[in-house]
């Protein structure tokens, strides 16, 4: 064969004789066989010519992707953002109107912001004006006396703005919050672990500022309401929310609707439970307020937001569906992959927990087929870690692992939207922390912003083993997914691919683009740890360039590495980065 004469190094099986051409170097060969046998019995891949020191060898995968037709179409706002109300009651809601805060959101959009979380059930809405006033929680004289002042001339001066109200907040104001916030951090902590939350007020003037962060970072806002206010017969008390939601008519505010959060844990949060029946009934008295109101007469409804699809939440979510899943625009739940108090860095890395969300998503979609068939699926609400996350893990490059896979696995399984938990508030399970500096899972949503679009392509992968199993390296530990790319991109002509790739393995692999992608130039995006702390990094470097804000507050140039047409791609080991194929004329991505 005339492939083995080029490579002389490639094993041929123990029953065929050499071919000629190998004759004047049977001795070299012979030599070769012998050296490699004894640890590669029976593997018919190539062996490496040019490998490193240390690392295993590398395996050839061939790559095509069907450019005919998606397999999928995913929403617009596929990756979007929540904000927990815990912030209203640490202190950051007030800087929302912050200048580098509302640019860091803005390049994730179009979005969604989910404004809720655990502490949904515990919020109450005051038509109050004056923030000082209303505002309650422990805090040190100084706070009272400089903090709440500052914060009300920061109140004042917004009020003379037109359009997006955007602040510049002092040094020395963000210092003071930051103590603030750390006090309040270890009350909500404490909060967490017992399962008992105290009640929270939401004055207009702090709807008002969440309306404009969203509203200035071309967010749609999606505001989850109070379900724990009950009457005597257990139905729901809806007065709380039609306060707020007359006083957001008055102001015009474009707002979508959801009831609760969790609600199987009500039980164990205030000793009351609510079947799936009565949930449903709550959601059809909630459209009933709704249509009346002009402006959100035909505003979304989303729900029921259940937790883990275990037997009981999966028996909630078919009362639920039996009454109100033609009333909802899109069924949604939550899914949180480790427990925050005993995670590893190596947790990050294993397949078997990047594959939990597989099943979980079969057990919605069977449910939810079985009503309404065809209807949208979101999951809301999505963390790595529970328990607010841990610190130098959930915030690392490592926990980027989970979450592009799960941007991967839920578009390639038709999940519409996952909303990521958090943009911004405590813990470590945000976007970006308290110094409104952006952390490796942004840079990751970034890239996935800018280079994905909403159509998803079907992936064919063969790899060259010792018992071929084509897709097997996907299932594994080479993830490799691919998408039309984002059409709003203008660096890429409609028709190019964007393929984004996960390798977990300790070795480097190579992949060669075959069918529709051969020959074809490349852009890469190679994503890894900046600094000494390899996983736990908390910083990255794009083709080896560290990503950070420019000084006057923007956001980088995202470059490429442009990589030569018919190059075989090398995927560095325990890295993870997007591959744009340029020129493709995809009939699947011409055309929205």
């Amino acid at each position: 064969m005339r492939v083995l004469c080029a490579f002389p190094e490639a094993m041929p099986s123990s029953n065929s004789r050499p071919p000629a051409c190998l004759a004047p170097v049977a001795l070299i060969l012979a030599l070769l066989l012998r050296l490699s046998l004894s640890s590669q019995a029976g593997d018919r891949r190539p062996l490496p010519v040019d490998r490193a020191p240390g690392l295993k060898e590398k395996t050839l995968i061939l790559l095509d992707v069907s450019t005919k037709n998606p397999v999928r179409t995913v929403n617009e706002n596929f990756l979007s953002l929540q904000l927990d109300p815990s912030i209203i009651h640490d202190g950051w809601l007030d800087f929302l109107s912050s200048k580098r805060l509302v640019t860091l959101a803005r390049g994730l959009s179009p979005a969604f912001l989910r404004f809720g979380g655990k502490r949904t059930d515990f919020l109450q809405f005051q038509n109050l004006r004056n923030p000082a006033k209303s505002r309650g929680g422990p805090g040190p004289d100084y706070y009272l006396k400089n903090y709440e002042d500052d914060i009300v001339r920061s109140d004042v001066a917004l009020d003379k703005q037109k359009g997006c109200k955007i602040a510049q907040h002092p040094d020395v104001m963000l210092e003071l919050q930051r103590e603030k916030a750390a006090q309040m951090h270890l009350v909500l902590l404490k909060e967490q672990f017992s399962n008992t939350y105290s009640n929270l007020v939401l004055t207009a003037r702090s709807l008002d500022k969440l309306y404009n962060f969203a509203d200035c970072s071309g967010l749609h806002l999606i505001f989850a309401l109070n379900a724990l206010r009950r009457n005597p017969n257990n139905s729901w008390n809806s007065s709380s929310a039609l306060s707020l939601l007359k006083y957001s008519a008055s102001k015009k505010y474009n707002i979508s609707w959801e009831l609760g959060n969790e609600p199987n844990n009500y039980r164990t949060m205030r000793g009351r439970a609510v079947n799936g029946s009565q949930l449903g009934k709550d959601y059809i008295q909630l459209k009933s307020l709704l249509q009346p109101i002009r402006i959100y007469s035909r505003a979304s409804l989303y729900g029921p937001n259940i937790g883990r699809p275990r037997k009981n939440v999966i028996t909630l979510l078919d009362g639920f569906m039996k009454v109100a899943g033609n009333t909802v625009d899109a069924v949604t739940w939550q899914h949180c992959y480790i427990d925050g108090r005993v995670v590893k860095v190596m947790d990050f890395l294993k397949t078997r927990l990047l594959d939990t969300l597989s099943d979980q998503i079969r057990k919605i979609q069977k449910v939810v087929n079985t009503y309404t068939p065809g209807k949208k699926i979101w999951l809301e609400g999505v963390v790595t870690t529970s328990v607010g996350g841990t610190n130098n893990l959930s915030d690392s490059y490592a926990a980027g692992f989970l979450w592009l896979n799960t941007l991967g696995m839920l578009a390639n399984r038709g999940i519409d939207v996952v909303i990521r938990h958090s943009f911004f508030d405590h813990g470590y399970n945000h976007l970006v922390d308290q110094n409104f500096n952006p952390l490796p899972d942004y840079w990751l949503s970034l890239l996935y912003k800018r280079l994905i679009g909403p159509k998803v392509l079907a992936v064919h992968v063969a790899g060259l083993q010792r018992k071929p199993q084509p897709g097997r390296v996907i299932r594994d530990k080479l993830r490799i997914y691919a998408h039309c790319t984002n059409h709003h991109n203008h660096n890429y002509v409609r028709g190019s691919i964007t393929l984004f790739i996960i390798n977990l393995h300790r070795s480097r692999k190579k992949i060669k683009l075959a069918g529709t992608l051969r020959d074809k130039l490349v852009h890469q995006y190679l994503l890894q740890p900046y600094g000494q702390e390899g996983l736990k990094s908390k910083s990255v470097q794009l083709n080896g360039q560290p990503l950070v804000m420019v000084d006057d507050g923007t956001l980088p140039e995202l470059k490429p590495r442009p990589l030569r047409a018919g190059r075989t791609l090398v995927i560095p080991p325990v890295t993870m980065g997007f591959y744009v194929v340029k020129n493709v004329n995809a009939l699947a991505c011409r055309y929205r």
